[in-house]
């Protein structure tokens, strides 16, 4: 099987889209992550929902887990104040990391090892530039174990 026969349609987001809008996309429908294309549609990154909670979680409690029990500051409110007027491209990270992006051609085999060395769970199915779907891990799982 091809990765053009394992991609699905998968919701994207633009670098300049609303950061709490995307943010609640993830949550709403659960998702590990999301594309996130430039204004032509093509892919540029990958915003993992791990990526997103590292952002919420103030660094010093990141530092040091112990101070977590001590705030008292509900999840709610901080997702809201630290998200309001941020795009999408103020949550990746400042170095770029390498889009997961698999032609459409490429194998099973050749998806999950990208997917395994960029750890990342989302791979962008590109013919040329354009995106045909996303293989997901849960996608490519169901497939493996068929």
């Amino acid at each position: 099987m091809h990765a053009a026969e394992m991609a699905e349609e998968y919701p994207v987001v633009d670098l300049d889209s609303d950061a709490l809008a995307a943010v609640r996309l993830l949550a709403q429908q659960r998702l590990p992550g999301l594309v996130v294309t430039d204004s032509t549609g093509c892919p540029q990154s990958v915003l993992p929902a791990s990526q997103v909670v590292q952002f919420l979680v103030p660094r010093y409690v990141v530092d040091d887990p112990a101070l977590a029990g001590v705030l008292n500051e509900s999840m709610a409110d901080r997702v809201a104040d630290r998200l309001g007027g941020r795009t999408v491209r103020e949550l990746l990270p400042a170095e770029p990391t390498e889009l997961p992006r698999a032609n459409a051609d490429d194998t099973v085999v050749e998806v999950a090892a990208m997917m395994a060395r960029l750890r990342c769970p989302l791979v962008a199915v590109m013919d040329g530039r354009t995106l045909l779907g996303v293989v997901s891990a849960s996608r490519l799982l169901e497939l493996a174990l068929r």
